[in-house]
C-alpha cells in the first residue's frame, strides 16, 4: 500500500486514486500515539458548541414573530428547514468523514454554524431565519456524524465506551445549554435576539480551534470506486461482505457494515421514540408553562429544556457501567413513564407533572442514545463509524421532523390537550415496543452465548 510519513510523524496513505486523509497523527505500535485523557474530553467540545446553537433560537421565536409579523404556519416552516438541513447533512457527512477524515468535514460545518449565528443576529426577514435554521441543521448533521465519531477516534480502541459516553453527553448537554443561555441572556441583557448569538459565535470559535488541533488517530480510508464496479447482489466486491471495500463516496442513505444491523436496529428502537419525546416536550413546554404559570418569561421554558437535557446527561454517567441492553431497556421504561406523566400534566394542569415528564423524557433519550452509540462503537470499524452514527441519527431525527409538522396541525384540529394525549400514547407505545425488542434480542443472544456488554 503506497504511503509516506511526514516530518511530524503523520501517516498519509493513498489508495485507489482517492484523496489522502491529512487529519491523523501517527504514533508507535499500530500507528497510534498515546492521547492524554483530557484530549478525549476536549474533543467533545465541538459537539457541545454546535448543539448549543441547535436550540438557542427556540425561546426567541415569539420575539421574531412580533417583530417580523409571520404566522404560526410560517414558524412551522422555519422549524422544518432545520430538519431538512440535518437530514441532508446526515446523508453525506458520515460517508465523507469516513473517507477523508473528521477535520475536513467539521471545519466547514463550524463555518456554516458561524454564518447561521450572523444571520440570526441580523435577521430582518423570515427568509433569513429559514436559511439560518437550514445552516444550523447542516452543521448539526456534521456534528452528529463526524464530530461524535471524532470523540470515539480520539478515545482510541481501549476507551471506546468512554468515547461513546462523552460524545453522547456532549450532544444532549449542548442541546440544553442553548435554550438556557438564550432565555437568560434575552431577559437580562439588551438586544435579546442578538446577544446570545454573539456568545454562541465565540463558543464556536473555540470549537474550531479544538478541531484544528485535535489529535485524530490515523485511519486509512477505503478506496473510491466507480458505481459500475459494484457486483450484482449488493456486495462490496472484496469478499468479506462487510461493505468496507471499494466504496462510492456519494449522497446516499447511510448504513452500517453487514453484521451490525441489529446494533443499529436496537439503538434506533429506543433512541427514536426518545428524541421524538424530548422534541415534543421542547415544543410543547413553552405553551403549557405560559398557561400554567401565567407568565411569558423566556427563562422558565429555557430552564425546563435545560433540566430535561441535564437529566439526559447525568443519567448517562450514572448508568455507563451497565450492560448496553440494560441501558436501552431502562431508556424505554423512562420514555413510557415520561409520556404517561405528560398526559397527566396536560389533563391536570400540574406544573410538577410537566417538569417530571421533561426529566423522564430526557433520561429516556439519554439512555437510548448512549446504549445505541455504545453498541455501534463496539461493533462497527472506525472507518465506518461516522456513517453508522449518521444512520443512527436518521432513524431518530426523521420521525422528529414529521412531528414538528404534524404536532402543529393536530393541535389546530383537536386542541392542545387532545394532541398531547394522542402523541403521548403513541410515543409510549413505540418506546414499549422498542424495549420489548431489546429484551427479546437479549434473551435470544443469551441462549446462544453471553450477550455483549
Amino acid at each position: 500500500m503506497p504511503g509516506r510519513r511526514t516530518a511530524a510523524g503523520a501517516v498519509v496513505t493513498v489508495r485507489g486514486g482517492g484523496l489522502p486523509r491529512t487529519d491523523a497523527v501517527g504514533g508507535p505500535a499500530g500507528g497510534r500515539a498515546a492521547v492524554p485523557l483530557w484530549w478525549v474530553w476536549l474533543a467533545a467540545w465541538p459537539v457541545t458548541a454546535v448543539f448549543a446553537l441547535s436550540n438557542a433560537a427556540t425561546p426567541l421565536y415569539v420575539l421574531w414573530q412580533d417583530e417580523l409579523g409571520f404566522s404560526g404556519t410560517t414558524l412551522t416552516v422555519v422549524f422544518a428547514s432545520y430538519i431538512v438541513g440535518l437530514l441532508a447533512s446526515l446523508l453525506c457527512c458520515g460517508v465523507l468523514s469516513d473517507r477523508f477524515g473528521r477535520r475536513p468535514v467539521l471545519l466547514p460545518a463550524l463555518g456554516l454554524a458561524l454564518a447561521a449565528c450572523l444571520m440570526f443576529a441580523t435577521a430582518h426577514h423570515v427568509a433569513v431565519l429559514i436559511v439560518a435554521r437550514l445552516f444550523t441543521g447542516l452543521a448539526v448533521g456534521a456534528a452528529v456524524s463526524a464530530g461524535m465519531a471524532a470523540v470515539t477516534d480520539v478515545a482510541g480502541p481501549d476507551r471506546r465506551r468512554l468515547g461513546a459516553l462523552l460524545a453522547s453527553s456532549a450532544m444532549v448537554f449542548g442541546a440544553g445549554l442553548g435554550p438556557l443561555l438564550s432565555g437568560v441572556l434575552s431577559e437580562t441583557l439588551p438586544a435579546p435576539t442578538v446577544t446570545v448569538f454573539v456568545v454562541e459565535a465565540a463558543l464556536l470559535g473555540t470549537a474550531a480551534l479544538v478541531v484544528w488541533r485535535m489529535p485524530v488517530p490515523v485511519s486509512a480510508p477505503a478506496p473510491v470506486r466507480h458505481a459500475s464496479a459494484k457486483p450484482a447482489g449488493g456486495g462490496d466486491g472484496d469478499g468479506d461482505g462487510d461493505g468496507d471495500g471499494d466504496r462510492v463516496v456519494s449522497v446516499r442513505m447511510p448504513g452500517v457494515p453487514r453484521g451490525s444491523g441489529w446494533h443499529l436496529a436496537l439503538g434506533v428502537a429506543v433512541f427514536g421514540p426518545g428524541i421524538v419525546a424530548t422534541s415534543f416536550v421542547l415544543s410543547l413546554g413553552p405553551s403549557l408553562l405560559t398557561g400554567l404559570l401565567d407568565s411569558d418569561s423566556r427563562i422558565v421554558p429555557g430552564a425546563l429544556a435545560f433540566s430535561m437535557f441535564l437529566a439526559s446527561t447525568c443519567v448517562q454517567f450514572a448508568v455507563q457501567r451497565r450492560s448496553r441492553h440494560t441501558i436501552l431497556v431502562g431508556g424505554a421504561v423512562s420514555i413510557v413513564l415520561g409520556m404517561v406523566t405528560l398526559v397527566v400534566a396536560v389533563h391536570t394542569s400540574a406544573v410538577w407533572a410537566l417538569v417530571a415528564a421533561a426529566v423522564l423524557a430526557g433520561a429516556g433519550q439519554g439512555m437510548g442514545q448512549l446504549g445505541g452509540l455504545s453498541l455501534l462503537a463496539s461493533g462497527v470499524p472506525p472507518h465506518r463509524l461516522a456513517e453508522a452514527n449518521a444512520a443512527f441519527s436518521v432513524g431518530g431525527y426523521a420521525p422528529a421532523g414529521v412531528l414538528a409538522v404534524g404536532a402543529g396541525y393536530l393541535t389546530d384540529a383537536v386542541g392542545l390537550t387532545g394532541a398531547a394525549t394522542a402523541f403521548g400514547v403513541t410515543l409510549a407505545t413505540a418506546a414499549g415496543l422498542g424495549g420489548a425488542l431489546v429484551l427479546a434480542r437479549r434473551n435470544r443472544e443469551g441462549r446462544g452465548g453471553p450477550a455483549p456488554r
